[in-house]
């Protein structure tokens, strides 16, 4: 049996929380927060034996096994750095932080102190997604030529909300174009070529960004985000003897679409259950009981390598959160 604390008590903490009872070898034995009131609200809401009123209360529980840090990605770096202080492993929400020099702080102490820590890219654990990136390493659709996916919510999000505070790593990029560039990423690697334009809003985040990423291969992949309008939230996988459709929301997709020349068009069914977020927490579970400290499925190599395409990006966008 695997125990799990939970860091941070939102909307993510709570899908988490859910998901988890669908694991039979999880407990969920711990939650903490900033404050003693919102620990117990949650604890009641699902279960939980113990609330804590801080973040070090938390990760100092020897009971726990691994700790599930679900806080804004602005506080994703002090969050780790006190569970990792305290010896517990921990599953980081993506976007792991707001940039690479953090980033790298992170896995090189885990490293060094030989403690389990993985992104929490759920995407990459996903059963379907999985099906996918083996079909097209089968060769299923040919050599890969492009991929386009977008992620745009419609807002309006007012000046005080956390998606256009700068201080708190806000605007689209980070907390929704993560999931088309790791896509991007997953399928074909880093792109050798890297260019990028967005629209800022007032407070200097960007409301509207578009990419485009080019291998040497030949491949290209163009990918937008945004929060000034829903987008369709698809992507689309191209090569040179087929292409794969993701429907709405191609990181959690309900099925795949399977489109080869001469041929019927096939579907893939995704067989999901719950919210899709029990499949990173048994990952992380397997891992454990094979005394890993790191995942195969999201190595630390990839979580790296993205926040180095996203730093990239922001560069090029005029996005700082020094």
């Amino acid at each position: 049996m695997t125990r799990w604390g939970i860091l941070a008590t939102g909307h993510i903490a709570g899908r988490f929380a859910e998901d988890l009872r669908l694991l039979p070898d999880a407990d969920l034995v711990a939650v903490g927060s900033r404050t003693a009131e919102s620990a117990e609200l949650f604890a009641a809401r699902h279960g939980i034996p113990r609330a804590y009123a801080s973040w070090p209360e938390l990760a100092a529980d020897p009971d726990l096994d691994v700790i599930y840090v679900a806080t804004p990605h602005a506080a994703h770096h002090e969050a780790a750095m006190t569970c990792l202080a305290a010896g517990r492993a921990v599953l980081l929400e993506k976007p792991f932080t707001l940039d690479l020099a953090t980033s790298t702080e992170l896995i090189e102490i885990a490293r060094a102190r030989g403690i389990f820590l993985m992104e929490a890219m759920w995407m990459r654990t996903n059963p379907l997604i999985l099906r996918v990136l083996e079909l097209v390493e089968d060769g299923a659709i040919g050599e890969l030529t492009s991929v386009r996916a977008d992620f745009g919510a419609a807002g309006p999000f007012p000046p005080e909300h956390r998606m256009r505070a700068r201080t708190l790593g806000g605007g689209a990029l980070l907390d929704l174009g993560v999931y088309p560039v790791s896509l991007a990423h997953l399928l074909l690697g880093v792109p050798q070529h890297v260019h990028a334009w967005a629209s800022l809003t007032p407070e200097g985040v960007d409301a509207n960004t578009g990419i485009a990423l080019g291998w040497d291969s030949g491949a290209v992949a163009t990918l937008s985000c945004g929060m000034v309008g829903a987008t369709g939230i698809t992507a689309s996988i191209t090569g040179t003897t087929g292409r794969i459709d993701l429907p709405e929301p191609f990181y959690r997709p309900g099925a795949a679409v399977l489109h080869r020349a001469g041929v019927e068009p096939e579907t893939l069914p995704a067989d999901l259950t719950g919210g899709g977020y029990q499949y990173e927490a048994a990952e992380v579970q397997r891992c454990l009981a094979a005394g890993l400290t790191e995942s195969p499925l999201v190595p630390h190599a990839a979580t790296l390598e993205v926040m180095g395409l996203l730093d990239g990006i922001r560069e090029r966008i005029g996005v700082d959160y020094a």
